[in-house]
């Protein structure tokens, strides 16, 4: 659904930019601060970062500012939205673990989760594809 753009923004070659000063940054281009407004969640093994909006905005309009932004060109960073999905890979599982439990888990309000459609276990990885009803998690 385009009409409706994802709350979320992934950063690319976060690298060179530290988190505090990443922070910063993102402050200094939406206006909006951090923790209050939006949420920064760095995976520095693929030295990505994940921008989350608590406040609505556009952000496909932030996307468009960040990739005019003279110092995101300076730090050779990219940003996208990131998109919806229906699916999740779940890793690094207990061996026990049964889809029933992971189903309920991932069914949980409390844990972010909705509806689930279906659970596939890979016990030689140790690791679960969860898919939910609908991308938003609930029906």
């Amino acid at each position: 659904d385009s009409a409706e753009a994802s709350p979320s923004v992934v950063f690319e070659n976060t690298e060179r930019c530290s988190p505090d000063c990443l922070q910063m940054l993102l402050e200094n281009i939406s206006g909006l601060t951090v923790d209050a407004d939006f949420t920064v969640e760095l995976i520095p093994e693929i030295n990505v970062a994940v921008v989350t909006f608590i406040k609505n905005i556009d952000t496909k309009e932030f996307v468009e500012k960040c990739s005019q932004n003279k110092r995101v060109r300076e730090f050779n960073m990219t940003a996208w939205l990131l998109e919806s999905t229906q699916s999740i890979k779940a890793e690094n599982l207990p061996e026990s673990i049964s889809t029933d439990y992971l189903t309920v888990y991932f069914e949980s309000a409390r844990n972010g989760g909705g509806p689930v459609s279906d659970v596939q276990l890979f016990p030689e990885e140790n690791s679960a594809i969860i898919t939910f009803c609908d991308h938003k998690g609930n029906s």
